[in-house]
């Protein structure tokens, strides 16, 4: 059976959320080429693999080797040697990160109907026994885990956003029905264990896994309701905890919250974010709550991670820092407008800052495209190139001359 390994770019290592993003744009056409449809099937067999490695892990080694993080103290249940096998790249839970292994299964079938990926190997309904549980087992509150946790993670650096608080527990959180995550899909630390974009996403993705009809419900039933009822928790816990009514002002989706009332606005540029609730299937573009989101997102007065200059305005996050801006999150805002003119200014700012390299970078300054960080970021690539394929279909006027 075929084995695929993507690389995230520059770095050699293999990250599940980066990975699924770099092929997704590709999976409407895989019915066409059996090449590609071969690959897809392959890299949906290495997830599963590695979620059964460490389901507590966001990126991996090709084969066995010293490369990564493996001086970073780390406990899971169930106990796992992450660091001696030499798979394991970095050992950061991301709630994102296995929602992604979802996502990939998911779309694939549901473009393909190719059952063939799925059967005859117990590894992926393995995988996805084991992305259920732990889902399920990072819903409760750090008061319930605290003297046995399921996970700690602690590293020595000098980077505050690269390990946790808390003696590695990261910030406390009460149960709120979400599901926790430690690390935001940018790698950075959570300032409050619940991230409501992440949790969206992982409403989405819960649903399609449990649809009748969809792949696990042709192979497990018992988890296809599992996947439903989980979704549903989730989604109830997003509206009673994530959303924040200003008094007198109109609601608006959190960014993290951590059950005991407080709650941390901001967005960043990684999928899944605030900005991208709608692309990730959780809202309509129209949806009200969401509006006032996007407007406070995109405002320098509201969103500390917004940045405005001379060669550009949009979306960043800590992982680079103040004044750089990721065209990662432009691309998003013009994926998820309903402005053609606005899209269009999004295109414009990308065709201008990419520091005449012809590639999407990680981040670039807001006043210099050529301090930019990352020339090699694959996924920020194959976004822009789902953005391409996008308004060829839906507004093809906007990239195609007369």
């Amino acid at each position: 059976m075929t084995d695929s390994f993507v690389i995230t770019g520059d770095i050699p290592a293999m990250w599940l959320r980066d990975s699924t993003n770099q092929v997704l744009p590709y999976i409407p056409f895989a019915n066409q080429d059996a090449g590609l449809q071969e690959l897809v099937c392959g890299l949906i067999r290495r997830q599963a693999r590695q979620v059964s490695t460490n389901r507590y892990a966001n990126a991996f080694n090709m084969d066995p080797s010293p490369a990564g993080h493996h001086t970073d103290t780390v406990t899971t249940q169930p106990q796992v040697c992450w660091g001696q096998s030499g798979y394991v790249y970095e050992n950061k839970y991301e709630l994102d990160s296995l929602v992604n292994v979802l996502q990939l299964s998911n779309q694939y079938y549901n473009s393909t109907k190719d059952m063939s990926c799925f059967q005859g190997d117990p590894t992926w309904l393995s995988a996805v026994t084991d992305i259920l549980e732990t889902l399920r087992v990072q819903q409760v509150g750090t008061d319930e885990s605290f003297t046995d946790p399921p996970y700690t993670f602690q590293r020595l650096t000098e980077v505050w956003t690269d390990t946790l608080m808390n003696r590695g527990h990261g910030a406390p959180g009460r149960r709120t029905g979400m599901s926790k995550t430690y690390f935001r899909p940018s790698d950075d630390a959570s300032t409050f264990p619940f991230n409501v974009a992440a949790n969206a996403f992982a409403v989405v993705q819960l649903r399609r896994l449990g649809e009748p009809g969809a792949v696990l419900a042709q192979l497990n039933h018992t988890l296809a309701r599992e996947a439903r009822a989980l979704a549903d928790e989730i989604d109830a816990g997003i509206h009673a905890h994530g959303i924040v009514h200003p008094a007198g002002g109109r609601p608006y989706f959190a960014y993290e919250v951590d059950g005991f009332g407080s709650c941390y606005f901001m967005d960043d540029a990684n999928i899944p974010s605030l900005l991208s609730l709608p692309y990730l299937g959780y809202v309509s573009k129209d949806d009200p709550v969401y509006l006032e989101t996007r407007r406070r997102l995109l405002s320098t007065e509201k969103n500390p991670w917004y940045f405005e200059g001379t060669a550009g305005k949009g979306i960043g996050g800590p992982h680079q820092g103040t004044g750089m801006i990721w065209p990662m999150a432009v691309i998003m805002q013009a994926l998820t407008s309903r402005d053609e003119s606005e899209i269009s200014a999004c295109l414009e700012m990308l065709e201008s800052t990419h520091a005449d390299m012809f590639y999407m970078h990680e981040s670039f300054n807001k006043d210099d495209q050529f301090h930019f960080t990352r020339p090699w970021f694959s996924w920020a690539n194959s976004l822009f190139g789902e953005l391409m394929l996008t308004l060829a279909h839906e507004r093809p006027h906007l990239i195609f001359s007369s």
